[in-house]
């Protein structure tokens, strides 16, 4: 199928602006595959070090025998979907031996839980996790021992701090290992329906917190469509998972089978064989693009136009807002899932899934089917993994069409003609509007601002009457300088609330709001932040803001050039945030991924 125009030209522009930091980016990995041809590489000293403790696996890494595979893992058994984890190191060194391998858990990286963290102290380490991430990660890889990645990781700082991390070792390759969905539980609706209603004060918190319960269950991924299923989705997508992997469950035949089947794979295109594949060249503008296309197809998380500009970053690739906006209005809406509709990942995967998504995507040319990938089979194919008898991974053709059009369908006949993620700039600076989330006849709103400094102050005034008008709800000095950008969750209930009493609602941040964030409008991750004197510092209340989808207008309709911008409020300790300053003063805004360590290291 010919590539679609949109995604030509779009993809041709990344290349074009790209052009000397990919470059420089190609020339590092070329040179650390030249320093670090393998382990043998180090001192008789090192080398003993290293496998000092390898039991098992001792005499193999010893003489050079076979690859040595790293386990970088994010494990904790408090996440859920990284629960599983804790098991798959010793599985996969069996798994490593029987293909002549060895498998060594190189480093742990942390793993904190926005859905834990969301609305309280702790959610301010969240975006900048992800550098803590991507530095551990470098740590797990500086001992020059490996001859190949397997990243444990799922959920939403998490995966994109594997990526950047593992990219500056491009040299190796590597494959993502996920861990799967949990059980559906009480649907999206209900829950939302539940938060709604404490909101309002018509339910007790014993009430919610059997709704939560029920909702988050048992080990696995949320099942929401959010960021960390998000995460999953683009990985397939770029590549660097082993197709249909994403969403099956864990602690099942299959989802050994598929641990089984990438550990085997590794093992088989590293730099000593005949198949050589590294990440540096798997991920490239074309995979890139293809993530995007994919966040925009399946109404994906807000979240990733951070995080993936970021992770293009790591590569030496220039992505911005302007190209996601180009995309999504070339790219239709195929998938319905909680925020934007309501199935979750287990019905998007039973509908079809990645399998039905990536064949149809190709077919009508609207990714790069032609890519790198770390699997040996054709992954627009529409194949679907299956475990045989004796636990391994076999492939047979995915259902060809949706199973259930109310959550999946196909590029011919969407749920929209576009991707549902729209550019908004104006004289506030340059935002994100998930249309996808949002009911059209909500697109445009026009209506004075209630400005707030913190989500505690916007319920206080909730919960006096005080917005029960029409309003937008500025919320600043939010953004990655202030104070790490946290997750605004606590105000989905509360607009929701009065957007249900017919009041017209909106929503202008320059702070972050979820995967899950849903059906109000809102204008997020404003650029350039309101610390520093960016235009939402200078908004006062009662000035009329103009928001729209349609037309990507997000301004004041005020002139804000003689007005002195607001103070700051002041920096909060304790939580561990006082020791993530050094992170919010170097960092950089949320169009070049909300980055202290990118910035810094001049990528």
């Amino acid at each position: 199928m010919t590539l679609h125009p949109t995604i030509e030209r779009v993809t041709a522009r990344i290349i074009d602006k790209s052009n000397d930091s990919r470059r420089r980016y190609l020339d590092l990995i070329a040179r650390e595959a030249e320093r670090f041809p393998n382990r043998n590489a180090l001192s008789c000293s090192n080398l003993a070090h290293g496998f000092a403790a390898a039991e098992g696996d001792k005499g193999a890494i010893k003489s050079g025998r076979g690859a040595n595979l790293a386990i970088v893992t994010a494990y904790n058994d408090m996440l859920s979907a990284h629960q599983p984890y804790g098991r798959y190191p010793e599985a996969m060194k069996i798994y490593a031996r029987e293909v002549g391998a060895t498998a060594q858990v190189a480093g742990g990286t942390p793993a904190m839980c926005d859905g834990v963290t969301q609305g309280q102290d702790g959610m301010e380490l969240s975006l900048f996790s992800r550098d803590v991430i991507a530095l551990s990660t470098a740590v797990a890889m500086s001992h020059a021992m490996f001859d190949g990645m397997a990243l444990l990781g799922i959920c939403d700082k998490i995966v994109p701090g594997l990526v950047i991390g593992a990219l500056r070792f491009g040299h190796l390759p590597a494959v993502f290992v996920p861990s799967g969905p949990m059980p559906s539980g009480l649907g999206n609706k209900e829950k939302q329906k539940v938060r709604q209603l404490y909101a309002e004060g018509k339910a007790t918190r014993a009430d919610l917190l059997e709704s939560e319960s029920a909702s988050y269950h048992s080990p696995g991924t949320c099942t929401f469509y959010g960021t960390a299923n998000s995460n999953q989705m683009m990985l397939e997508l770029m590549g660097l998972q082993l197709p249909g992997s994403s969403f099956v469950p864990p602690n099942t035949p299959l989802r050994s089978a598929y641990t089984r089947a990438a550990v085997h794979r590794l093992a088989a295109i590293g730099r000593e064989g005949d198949d050589y594949r590294p990440m540096g060249r798997v991920v490239d503008e074309r995979s890139i693009v293809n993530a995007a296309v994919g966040l925009l197809a399946t109404g994906g998380s807000t979240n990733h136009a951070i995080h993936l500009p970021a992770m293009a970053r790591a590569a030496g690739i220039a992505l911005d807002w302007q190209d996601l906006d180009e995309l999504s209005a070339a790219v239709p809406l195929m998938v319905r899932a909680y925020p934007n509709g309501a199935a979750d990942v287990n019905h998007f995967h039973a509908a079809g899934g990645m399998s039905e998504l990536m064949r149809d995507l190709a077919a009508a040319g609207l990714v790069h089917a032609d890519i790198l990938t770390v699997s040996d089979v054709d992954m627009f194919a529409g194949l679907e993994g299956a475990c045989d008898e004796g636990g391994k991974l076999t492939w047979r053709d995915g259902p060809g069409k949706s199973l259930d059009e109310s959550v999946q369908r196909s590029a011919a006949d969407p749920f929209m003609p576009d991707g549902g993620m729209r550019l908004t700039q104006g004289n506030l600076g340059r935002a994100i509007f998930k249309t996808s989330a949002v009911d059209p006849e909500r697109y445009t709103i026009e209506a004075p601002a209630r400005v707030f400094n913190s989500q505690e102050a916007v319920q206080a005034a909730f919960k006096a009457g005080e917005l029960d008008r029409d309003v937008v709800v500025v919320v600043r000095f939010q953004g990655p300088r202030a104070n790490g950008m946290p997750e605004l969750h606590k105000l989905t209930p509360p607009l929701g609330v009065l957007q249900d009493k017919g009041f017209k609602v909106a929503l202008v941040t320059d702070g972050r709001m979820s995967g899950a964030s849903g059906k109000v409008p809102a204008a997020i991750h404003v650029t350039p932040e309101a610390l520093g004197g960016g235009p939402l510092a200078r908004v006062r209340d009662g000035d009329v803001i103009r928001l729209c989808g349609h037309d990507g207008t997000l301004e004041v309709l005020t002139d804000l050039a003689a007005r002195d911008p607001a103070s700051a409020p002041a920096t909060q300790m304790g939580m561990g945030r006082e020791l993530f300053a050094m992170l919010r003063h170097h960092a950089d805004g949320a169009e070049q991924g909300g980055s202290a360590m990118l910035a810094e290291a001049g990528l």
